[in-house]
C-alpha cells in the first residue's frame, strides 16, 4: 500500500484522512475528514470500507467529533455519547463499528474526572492505538495463515479484504502478502464482486501493486475454475462473525462457500477477534444491510436496468460455520469453528464483545 488507509494526521489541530476507494483504481486520492458529517457520509457511501477499517475510522471520527467541544469536561462526555451515537447509524453489519465506539465510550468513561482538555487528549490516542493494533492483528493473521500458501497453488477469494480494508496489510489477503514475502509463487482468482465491483477495483489493484500473480474473474465463473482445478483454497474477510462461527462478508460469500464444498476446496475466514460478536448465538441474528437500488440498476452512472424495476439488494450474506474449513485470527487459526472452539481460542465473550 503506498499510503495508509486510515490515518492521522498531527495532533489535537491535525486532521483524520483516508483514501477515497470510490475513485480506485484510475485514481489515487487522500482526502481529509475534518468533520464527523464527512465521517458518516465516508463510511456509509465506502470512501472506508471493510470492517477493520470501519472501526478504525469509526475511533478516529469520534475525534473528529470533540476536538472543536469546549475543554468543559461535561460538554466533552456529551460530545462523546452524540458523536458515536451518531456514526452508529451509518452502516449497520460492520460489528467493528460499535465495536470501536463502545471502546471510544468506555475510555471516555474511565478518565471522568481529569478534565475536558485530557479527556480529548486521551481520546485521540486511543485512536491511534486502534489503528496500530488493527495493523499488528493483520499481520499476525498473516503468520497464522501462511502456510496455507503452497507453492504453486490457486487462491480464489471474494470482495476486497487487503489493505484497503483494514489500517494495513488485510485480513484474507495477509497470508497471500506473507506468503510472497517469503518467497512463494501462487496464483490469486478474484471475483470482480458485484454490484461494486471491490474484488475488479480494489483487490485487483491491491496484489498489482504488490506485484501478486493475480487474474480477475466474473463472479459467475468461480464454479468454472474450482472445475478446472484452478483453485486450491479460498479465502474471505468477514464483517461480523457469531459465537458458533457464522460468518457474514459481502454478498455472493456463501454461493462462493457452497461452490467449494461441492468440489471439495477448504473455504477460509479471515478476520481479527474485534470481528467476533459473541452475543449473537447464530448468523440469523446478524443485521444484513440492505442497499440502494441505484448500485445495481444504475451501477456506476450507466443505467442498465428498466425504469421502475423492483431490486432486492442485501449487501452481505452469512456463510453458516459448516461450510468453513477455519478462521484465522491474530490467536491462531479455529479449526472447524464451533461455538466452543470460538470461545476457547477468543476467551469469553466478555472479553471481545462490544
Amino acid at each position: 500500500m503506498p499510503e495508509q488507509t486510515v490515518r492521522w494526521v498531527g495532533g489535537l489541530d491535525g486532521r483524520m484522512e483516508i483514501i477515497d476507494q470510490t475513485l480506485l483504481p484510475t485514481e489515487f486520492t487522500i482526502v481529509a475528514l475534518d468533520a464527523v458529517e464527512k465521517v458518516w457520509e465516508a463510511i456509509k457511501v465506502l470512501r472506508v470500507r471493510g470492517a477493520p477499517a470501519i472501526g478504525v475510522a469509526a475511533a478516529m471520527g469520534v475525534v473528529v467529533g470533540i476536538r472543536n467541544a469546549s475543554d468543559d469536561e461535561a460538554d466533552v462526555l456529551d460530545r462523546v455519547e452524540k458523536t458515536a451515537e451518531y456514526l452508529a447509524t451509518s452502516r449497520p453489519t460492520a460489528v467493528n463499528l460499535f465495536w470501536a465506539l463502545d471502546r471510544m465510550k468506555r475510555v471516555a468513561g474511565k478518565h471522568r474526572g481529569e478534565g475536558g482538555a485530557a479527556i480529548k487528549q486521551t481520546l485521540l490516542a486511543e485512536a491511534k492505538a486502534v489503528r496500530d493494533e488493527d495493523a499488528r492483528m493483520c499481520r499476525q493473521i498473516g503468520d497464522a495463515g501462511q502456510h496455507l500458501i503452497t507453492e504453486g497453488c490457486g487462491v480464489l477469494t471474494h470482495c476486497n479484504a487487503g489493505g484497503l480494508a483494514t489500517a494495513e496489510y488485510g485480513t484474507a489477503l495477509a497470508p497471500m502478502y506473507r506468503a510472497h514475502e517469503l518467497g512463494r509463487r501462487f496464483r490469486v482468482y478474484a471475483d470482480e464482486t458485484r454490484p461494486l465491483l471491490q474484488g475488479a477495483r480494489l483487490t485487483m489493484w491491491e496484489l498489482g501493486q504488490a506485484g501478486i500473480d493475480c487474474t480477475l474473474i466474473c463472479d459467475n465463473m468461480a464454479a468454472v475454475v474450482m472445475r478446472e482445478k484452478k483453485v486450491d483454497l479460498v479465502i474471505v474477510g468477514a464483517d461480523r462473525i457469531a459465537a458458533n462461527g457464522d460468518a457474514a462478508n459481502k454478498i455472493g460469500t456463501y454461493g462462493v462457500a457452497v461452490l467449494a464444498r461441492h468440489h471439495g476446496i477448504p473455504f477460509y475466514v479471515a478476520a481479527p477477534s474485534s470481528t467476533f460478536d459473541l452475543s449473537l448465538d447464530s448468523g440469523d441474528a446478524i443485521p444484513i444491510e440492505e442497499r440502494g437500488a441505484d448500485e445495481i440498476t444504475h451501477g456506476f452512472g450507466r443505467q442498465t436496468a428498466p425504469d421502475g424495476c423492483q431490486v432486492y439488494s442485501p449487501a452481505f450474506d452469512v456463510t453458516p460455520a459448516s461450510l468453513v474449513a477455519g478462521i484465522l485470527t491474530e490467536r491462531g487459526l479455529i479449526e472447524k469453528p464451533t461455538r466452543e472452539r470460538v470461545v476457547e481460542a477468543l476467551g469469553p465473550p466478555q472479553d471481545v464483545t462490544p
